[in-house]
């Protein structure tokens, strides 16, 4: 004769970890996100984490787009606070990098359109003046030579201006093309249009640009 044993289902403890005492440092990048993204606001060892993972892409898009500002962290710095303010609006964890990248990329333009409104662009020809006199911005080097580094500071500075004439939605593309080096598909997913429009603005950026820098590289 089989006897039964009585169960019961309240005495019987099940050892599951609970999710948010794993270690931050130990969560993939895909689960630190969606961590951040629990509660009305972001965990704050989690978005610090997430910070530390990726302040560094943060600082190489700004670095790319103005290598001779010095308000870089500064931008970063609001990057960093939209972030907080709108992760949760981040609908695909695994699309952070592009996310991220998008709003660096339009706080610049923002900056840059503000400079353009406000001030000239700062020449890095003029001396600088200091409380111990003027001080040039050229540092002694051995290599390359002055009249090269002269060819590629202006240059530099024709690409920027001739940047800043692109209409914005091309602006964009090209930057996140040839500076940041992401795909096709990868802008397409950023900037919300389809591929062949991606295509076609990169292709109408490039011919502008080079319309724009030929009158300097026939002088």
């Amino acid at each position: 004769m089989t006897q039964s044993i009585p169960l019961s289902w309240s005495k019987v403890e099940i050892a599951t970890p609970e999710p948010n005492l794993v270690s931050v440092e130990k969560l993939s990048n895909y689960d630190l996100i969606l961590r951040c993204q629990q509660g009305s606001q972001p965990e704050r060892a989690a978005f610090a984490e997430l910070l530390r993972r990726y302040h560094s892409h943060v600082d190489r898009v700004f670095y790319n787009l103005a290598p001779d500002w010095s308000e870089r962290a500064d931008l970063a710095q609001e990057v960093w606070i939209r972030v907080y303010r709108n992760i949760q609006r981040l609908h695909e964890p695994s699309k952070f990098r592009g996310w991220l990248s998008r709003i660096a990329t339009n706080l610049f333009y923002d900056e840059l359109r503000k400079r353009k409104r406000v001030k000239s662009p700062l020449s890095l020809d003029a001396p600088r003046t200091t409380n111990d006199g003027e001080m040039s911005w050229e540092i002694a080097d051995d290599a390359p030579s002055p009249d090269a580094r002269l060819a590629t500071r202006e240059f530099y500075e024709q690409l920027l201006a001739a940047l800043a004439d692109l209409p914005e939605t091309f602006k964009t593309t090209i930057v996140l093309r040839e500076i940041e080096g992401m795909t096709y598909e990868e802008i397409a997913e950023i900037t919300g249009v389809s591929l062949g429009t991606v295509k076609s603005r990169i292709s109408r950026a490039r011919s502008k640009l080079q319309s724009l820098l030929q009158g300097y590289l026939d002088g």
